[in-house]
């Protein structure tokens, strides 16, 4: 029997690139009548500016920055990702249909959020893209999609994009 792809989920670093991997997406979202997540992961805060907000600022003040700051740049990937699948929408007009798609921000190491968004979203594939730019004859993959690729138990779909997308 093979499996159900009832869920596609859709790993976006906001690369100028990512149109050729978004549209494999939604071609294999129109084709097994898939929804597709399109997944955004935000990286925490990193030591040095946790360290300069600890030495100027109190805990609560922290906090709520830190919660403003966080919420500001969730809606605004938010809206880039709604804005982005629209101008995309017509680009695949043409096709039959358009596939149902949730826009998703999550904080946390990108590797370990897909992995888990997907295993929650009861995803059937992971589509990422993986950029093709050659580096001493070898074709360079991210550390995010080895790590997706290496922890995932769904399976993982790389789709190789060039530096002009």
């Amino acid at each position: 029997m093979l499996p159900e792809v009832n869920t596609i989920l859709y790993a976006s670093d906001m690369g100028q690139n990512m149109r050729p991997a978004f549209r494999f997406a939604v071609s294999l979202a129109i084709k097994y009548h898939s929804k597709i997540v399109m997944i955004h992961a935000l990286e925490p805060m990193g030591s040095t500016s946790r360290a300069m907000m600890e030495n100027y600022l109190d805990a609560d003040q922290r906090r709520r920055l830190q919660q403003e700051g966080y919420e500001y740049v969730r809606q605004d990937m938010k809206k880039r990702l709604a804005d982005f699948f629209e101008d995309e929408r017509a680009a695949i007009a043409g096709e039959s249909g358009s596939p149902e798609v949730e826009v998703v921000v999550v904080t946390g190491q990108p590797a370990q959020v897909i992995v888990e968004e997907a295993q929650k979203r009861d995803a059937g594939l992971i589509v990422m893209g993986v950029h093709t730019d050659h580096s001493f004859g070898h074709k360079l993959m991210g550390s995010t999609t080895r790590k997706v690729i290496h922890n995932s138990s769904i399976p993982v779909m790389v789709v190789p994009v060039s530096p002009g997308g």
